[in-house]
C-alpha cells in the first residue's frame, strides 16, 4: 500500500514463539510424568530366586509332595512320630513357618505337620491357578496321601482356618477335631462395622493396588501389614520381616494373591457351617483387627458343641503373640474332647 515501505513490514511481525517442547504447559506434565517413570522403575522389586529360598527357607531337608494337577506342595512333618497326628494350616501371605512356637509346644505329645498353601511360602504358583478353597483343601489331600494320613485333627488360623472348617464340611471322614484360631468365613453381625483391616489388605481392595502389587513390594509396607495384624508386636524382628517379604516374592506368590483378591469366598457356605459335627475349639485374640472377634461367637452359634477361648489382648495371631497361652488351650481342649463324647452344650472361657 501507498505510504509503506519494506521496513514498516518488520514493526507488524508477530512475536516469536517458543519451541513446542519448551512451552510450560507441556514440560510440566512431561516433568511428571518422567518422575512417575523414574519412581516406578526404582520401586520395581522383582521375585526372589526360587532355589536361594528353599535353600533358605526349607533347608537341606525341604520336603515336597507332588499332586494330580501338578502341584508341589511344601510341608513339614514334626514333633511325635507316633502321636496324634495335627494338620495346621497358614493364613493369607503367611507360611508354615507361622506355627513354629505350636511345634516346639505340641510336638512331644502330637505329631505335627504343617504345609504352604497354593500360592504362599515355598510352594509357589501351582499350574491350575485355583487359589480358593478347592485348591486350598486339594493341597491338604495331597500332604496327607503322600504322608497316608486318612484321619487327623486340622487346625488353621485366619484364611487356613477359612479353608480348615470348609475341609471338615467336604471331607468330615478325613477330621477328627476341628481347631479355628482367627479364622475367617462368617459374617458380620447385626448392626457391626468391617475390622479395621491392615494396609496389605486394603491395597487389594482396588484394582490399581492390585496391578502395582505384583509389580512393587517394599519391605517397609511387609512390616507395616505384619504389625498392623497383631496387638503383641515383642515376637516380630528383622528376620520374620525379611522372610514375609522374601517370601511373597517367591515366583507365583504375588499374583496368586491378587487372584485371591478377586476370588469368591463363597459367603453362603457359612451357613452351612451348623453341618460341623466334630469336636471344635474356636480360639480367637480379642483385639483382632482382621476379623472382628464376635466371629467366635457366630462360629458358636453354628457349631454345635463347640468351645470358645478368648485371648485378651492378642490380635490376629495368637499362635505367635501368645504362644504358651495358645498351645495350652489346643492341649487342654484336645485331651478332654477325644476322650470322651462330644457334649451338645457350647462352653465359653
Amino acid at each position: 500500500m501507498a505510504g509503506f515501505d519494506d521496513d514498516d513490514d518488520e514493526d507488524f511481525a508477530p512475536p516469536l514463539r517458543r519451541p513446542f517442547w519448551r512451552r510450560k504447559r507441556v514440560l510440566v506434565p512431561l516433568a511428571i510424568l518422567a518422575a512417575l517413570v523414574a519412581g516406578f522403575v526404582l520401586l520395581l522389586t522383582p521375585d526372589t530366586d526360587r532355589d536361594a529360598m528353599i535353600a533358605k527357607y526349607g533347608g537341606p531337608d525341604a520336603a515336597f509332595a507332588a499332586g494330580p494337577a501338578g502341584q508341589r506342595i511344601h510341608y513339614r512333618d514334626q514333633g511325635k512320630r507316633d502321636g496324634p497326628v495335627i494338620i495346621l494350616l497358614h493364613g493369607s501371605n503367611a507360611s508354615l513357618h507361622t506355627w513354629g512356637p505350636m511345634v516346639a509346644r505340641l510336638g512331644a505329645d502330637y505329631r505335627v505337620v504343617t504345609l504352604d498353601l497354593p500360592g504362599h511360602g515355598l510352594t509357589g504358583a501351582t499350574p491350575d491357578r485355583d487359589y480358593g478353597a478347592a485348591g486350598m483343601m486339594a493341597a491338604v489331600d495331597v500332604v496327607a496321601a503322600k504322608l497316608n494320613l486318612d484321619r487327623f485333627i486340622l487346625g488353621g488360623n485366619s484364611m487356613g482356618g477359612w479353608v480348615a472348617w470348609r475341609y471338615a464340611l467336604a471331607r468330615p471322614e478325613n477330621v477328627e477335631a476341628l481347631l479355628l484360631l482367627d479364622a475367617s468365613g462368617m459374617p458380620l453381625r447385626k448392626g457391626e462395622k468391617p475390622p479395621e483391616s491392615n494396609i496389605g489388605f486394603r491395597i487389594l481392595e482396588y484394582p490399581l493396588g492390585r496391578w502395582l502389587a505384583t509389580r512393587i513390594t517394599p519391605r517397609a509396607l511387609v512390616e507395616q501389614s505384619l504389625r498392623g495384624s497383631v496387638s503383641e508386636e515383642a515376637f516380630i524382628d528383622e528376620a520374620m520381616i525379611d522372610r514375609y517379604w522374601e517370601l511373597l516374592r517367591f515366583p507365583g506368590n504375588r499374583e496368586a494373591t491378587v487372584i485371591r483378591a478377586r476370588t469368591d469366598r463363597e459367603a453362603h457356605m457359612a451357613a452351612k457351617a451348623g453341618d460341623i459335627a466334630v469336636p471344635t475349639l474356636i480360639l480367637f485374640g480379642s483385639e483382632d483387627r482382621l476379623i472382628n472377634s464376635t466371629a467366635a461367637q457366630s462360629f458358636a452359634e453354628r457349631i454345635a458343641g463347640s468351645e470358645v477361648v478368648l485371648l485378651e489382648g492378642i490380635g490376629h495371631l495368637p499362635m505367635e503373640e501368645a504362644p504358651d497361652r495358645t498351645a495350652a488351650a489346643i492341649a487342654d481342649f484336645l485331651t478332654r474332647r477325644l476322650a470322651v463324647p462330644p457334649q451338645a452344650d457350647r462352653e465359653i472361657r
